[in-house]
């Protein structure tokens, strides 16, 4: 998910909240001087703050610039005195009075580490999208595969596929060559850009929600309609994101239209689309302990026949990992303080660009019926490049030798194993 704080803000953002600023400054310098009209120091907009109209001998006090703000995460104040020569300097500096250090170290150390990141989660998105389009090519060219457990995984493949892109498009906005010229045209395709990305997330952790569903409804219903039930896994997994991603970028649209919505400042809003998350990890966590108390009552009561209690067991040995494994993390960083901010990012960028790859092993290369199928097909395969070579005697008298039946029969098995 988006982080509130990691990412450096964009010029174009900072470009844009000083733009506003100056405007409402300006517009409350000139209503103030007709208004009331004063001797003294006129309201000044220095390029960063606005300073307005006072009495001489006074000392004025103003909040730091917003965009230091974005840079620092700090607040504070600065003066300025009203004197006989007008204006006096603004004091303390600037950078002294909101908290930028010029010569601390620690922003370049940050940016380093992110630079480290930002090549972990790009190996492990990359990584992951290469195997799940392979895994996904393989469900869907072998027909006897073609069923509803594997529709719901090809499902969480896709969206997977989908969460990796939206991550390479997203740092391609974000971290691309900034023109101030364009940054109006830029900012619409932004936001459209994470709006993209949140959505990707949100319908990840539906199919796993949808996983954990479809695995507790085998074992609780003995008799369901498949293809209704996809029907509604369908609706669940892809519809539902679109109703929170959509509520949130109208909130986002009307209550924080600030930048490129990269930056989460107000959590209230933020909750809108995180809400949603942990309740369907939360959901799966239940199920979770459901399906393992099922499971243990249907194995020690023997009341299901041996086909069908390996049947769950592999199915629930994939999908009781990912739940915890895929969930957990998301839940204790919901609440965590800013100084986690770094083992969260490791966590939900670097760690987590490897769910993919983790997906498709467990559900695809692991899987026996998989693997029985490309056995076959690569069988197959292989017998159809054999050339057809006529057997040939091996000496003038083996013509009037006839084998023995032993012989003949392991002649035979050898030629099945090819």
């Amino acid at each position: 998910m988006a982080v509130a704080v990691g990412t450096p803000p964009r010029l174009c953002d900072v470009l844009q909240v000083l733009r506003v600023e100056r405007d409402q400054c300006l517009q409350e310098l000139s209503r103030e001087s007709a208004e009331h009209p004063a001797p003294g120091c006129r309201g000044l907009w220095d390029n960063t703050s606005c300073w307005p109209s006072s009495a001489l001998g006074q000392t004025v006090e103003v909040a730091c610039p917003r965009f230091l703000w974005m840079l620092v995460g700090r607040n504070g104040s600065m003066f300025r005195n009203c004197t006989q020569g007008g204006w006096s300097e603004t004091f303390p500096r600037p950078d002294l009075a909101c908290g930028v250090n010029v010569n601390d170290s620690s922003s370049e150390k940050r940016y380093q580490y992110l630079l480290k990141l930002k090549v972990m989660y790009t190996v492990g998105y990359s990584s992951s999208l290469a195997m799940l389009l392979v895994a996904l090519s393989i469900l869907c060219a072998f027909r006897r595969l073609h069923c509803t457990r594997n529709y719901i995984h090809m499902h969480l493949f896709v969206s997977f596929i989908l969460r990796a892109l939206s991550n390479f498009i997203k740092d391609a906005v974000l971290f691309s060559s900034d023109d101030a010229t364009h940054c109006d045209a830029h900012r619409v395709g932004c936001k459209l850009v994470m709006i993209f990305f949140q959505y990707c997330i949100m319908a990840n952790y539906s199919w796993l929600l949808v996983e954990g569903l479809y695995l507790h409804t085998l074992l609780v219903i003995s008799f369901f309609s498949e293809r209704k039930w996809l029907q509604g896994f369908v609706a669940l997994g892809w519809g539902s994101p679109a109703i929170f991603v959509a509520s949130w970028a109208v909130t986002r649209h009307f209550l924080e239209d600030v930048g490129c919505w990269d930056v989460n400042a107000n959590a209230s809003i933020w909750w809108v689309i995180r809400g949603p998350v942990i309740l369907s990890i939360l959901i799966n966590f239940i199920l979770f302990i459901n399906i393992l108390r099922i499971l243990m009552r249907k194995l020690r009561t023997q009341e299901t026949r041996g086909n069908e209690v390996n049947h769950y067991k592999r199915l629930a040995k994939s999908t009781l990992l990912l739940i915890p494994l895929f969930g957990i993390h998301y839940i204790i960083f919901a609440f965590s303080p800013e100084d986690a901010m770094e083992v969260q990012l490791f966590f939900e960028l670097a760690l987590g660009s490897f769910q993919g790859l983790v997906v498709a092993i467990l559900y695809c290369f692991l899987n026996g019926e998989v693997q029985l199928e490309v056995q076959k097909k690569w069988r197959q395969w292989h017998l159809r490049e054999l050339p057809s070579r006529p057997v040939a005697p091996s000496s003038s008298f083996s013509s009037g030798i006839k084998a023995s039946p032993s012989e003949q029969s392991r002649a035979t098995r050898s030629t099945s194993v090819i």
